[in-house]
């Protein structure tokens, strides 16, 4: 999907591009996602059927080191909050490291780093059928850019809006040309 005339997925890709070292990793479960970015490894989630879970779970895995995790849907996303977070996870020796919201969970765990401790954390919950995306953080060190931290950077609600429908698209238009 585009907005702006821009696809979200090439915001999202240059905006953690700019922030990170590894090349970015584009975990999609649709057969044909490699040929969206043909410059970045594609990869289905390695646990399918597990929601947002099993996509995190399946970037852990696949990585060494941590991982900024973004949501491709998120078109609001700048490059200086993925900065602080990765920032954050490096100075506070955490195993994730996410950003208040004010959203329904507290926190925004699709723009978020996470290290290595938390794939065994992970599989856990999914092995036992415990899907939502912040189940696992009672077995990791968790860190928090605090919600003012996170208001440095604009509105939580747009930050982190994603599009999943079309009113959700035409939401974002709207929203891009209020922006600008």
């Amino acid at each position: 999907m585009t907005v702006a005339g821009r696809r979200i997925l090439d915001r999202v890709v240059e905006a953690v591009q700019a922030v990170t070292s590894a090349p970015p990793l584009l975990i999609a479960n649709v057969p044909a996602a490699s040929a969206w970015r043909p410059d970045l490894q594609t990869m289905p989630d390695t646990r399918p059927g597990f929601g947002s879970l099993g996509g995190i779970y399946t970037a852990v895995a696949a990585a060494p080191e941590p991982v900024l995790c973004v949501a491709w849907d998120m078109p609001f996303v700048p490059e200086g909050l993925l900065r602080a977070l990765v920032d954050g996870e490096t100075a506070g020796n955490y195993d994730a490291f996410l950003p208040e919201s004010s959203g329904r969970r507290g926190l925004e765990p699709l723009c978020a780093v996470y290290g290595p401790a938390c794939g065994p954390a992970i599989a856990r919950r999914l092995e036992a059928g415990d899907l939502k995306a912040i189940s696992f953080h009672a077995d990791v060190r968790v860190g928090i850019l605090s919600l003012a931290e996170v208001r440095a950077f604009g509105d939580p609600e747009e930050l982190f809006f994603n599009v999943n429908t079309p009113d959700d698209l035409e939401r974002a238009e709207a929203l891009w040309r209020r922006r600008a």
